[in-house]
């Protein structure tokens, strides 16, 4: 086998090994709904839905998915149930693709300017700096020049984490004392990186909801900024979520949505939890695609979603 066979071998055993938890809680539920039927019929139906809703699928996702599959069964007229697991894979695949959820192969960035910035939003306590940090190691690893911004200068904490994880990936991290106002702090992370003509910068922000006009004012005021020194910035708003939380990461996403153009999704924590169907729903009501999805502690076990390989972890390849 080859050097890159080896490598899409491995990430696919430790996308397998994230989601098992969810995989096991959902083909137990899907066994029992299936028992003694030979043909998906309303009665299963009626089960499916119960499994994708008790699995944080979301209801409005649920009953979207769910619409999909007596379409198919009205059109094909018999649908057996060992066929079901097939069906859910394509039809949750599709919703997906719809979503804009693009297969990223490898960690490349858009080649029509640089650097690219990310501007990385999302409550404290759901992996937020984790995420930044290991973002800037794959993105190192695959030779990219990257530099931090800490501007989430409302905690102590967070640039003290964020220098850290600098440190440990090799990356330059700019920074202010605590307080100090976060539009500064893009300000001259996105000047120093022009200047030493790096690739990506990934900006961290506050991670507080409890104000929400202070909120918007305070991105709209980094974004404004951020503009003045390259007009395209950010090229990305990634929305952090805690995947272990469940429906609390939907009142995440919708909150955030509310304040902010967010343009992709980072679910972390999946190894943790049987809460996984949550990327599937919140993908599908924020019609925002899931990029990157967090399934260990280790560095490079964040990993570029892949909805195909997902679906098929998810409920048996």
């Amino acid at each position: 086998m080859g050097l890159f066979g080896l490598f899409n071998r491995e990430k696919k055993e430790t996308l397998d090994k994230g989601l098992e938890k969810t995989k096991l809680s959902v083909f137990s539920k899907l066994t029992r709904a299936v028992a003694g039927k030979s043909k998906v019929d309303d009665e299963v139906l009626d089960d499916l839905e119960e499994v994708l809703i008790t699995s944080d699928v979301g209801v409005e996702t649920t009953l979207k998915i769910i619409r999909r599959i007596e379409e198919r069964v009205e059109r094909d007229k018999y649908v057996s149930t060992s066929e079901l697991n097939a069906i859910l894979r394509d039809e949750i695949a599709s919703l997906l693709a719809e979503n804009n959820t693009e297969d990223l192969a490898d960690w490349e960035l858009p080649s029509s300017h640089k650097p690219y910035v990310i501007l990385v939003v999302g409550v404290n306590g759901v992996g937020k700096t984790t995420t930044i940090g290991k973002l800037a190691h794959q993105f190192k690893k695959a030779g990219k020049k990257v530099y931090l911004g800490a501007a989430d200068t409302f905690r102590a904490a967070a640039v003290e984490q964020i220098s850290i994880w600098g440190e440990r990936v090799g990356v330059p991290v700019v920074k202010q004392q605590m307080g100090a106002d976060p539009a500064s702090v893009a300000f001259d992370t996105l000047q120093s990186a022009k200047a030493n003509d790096a690739d990506v910068v990934i900006v961290d922000t506050a991670g507080r909801l409890h104000n929400k006009v202070g909120l918007m004012n305070e991105l709209k005021k980094i974004k404004d900024v951020m503009k003045k020194v390259l007009p395209e910035a950010p090229d990305e708003v990634l929305l952090v979520l805690d995947g272990s939380t469940g429906q609390n990461a939907f009142e995440q996403a919708k909150q955030f949505a509310a304040v902010t153009d967010i343009t992709s999704l980072a679910i972390t924590k999946l190894d943790g939890t049987a809460k996984g169907g949550v990327v599937i729903g919140i993908s599908d009501e924020l019609k925002v695609p899931v990029k990157y999805i967090g399934l260990g502690e280790g560095m490079d076990d964040l990993q570029l979603f892949n909805k195909r390989q997902f679906v098929d972890s998810l409920f048996g390849s």
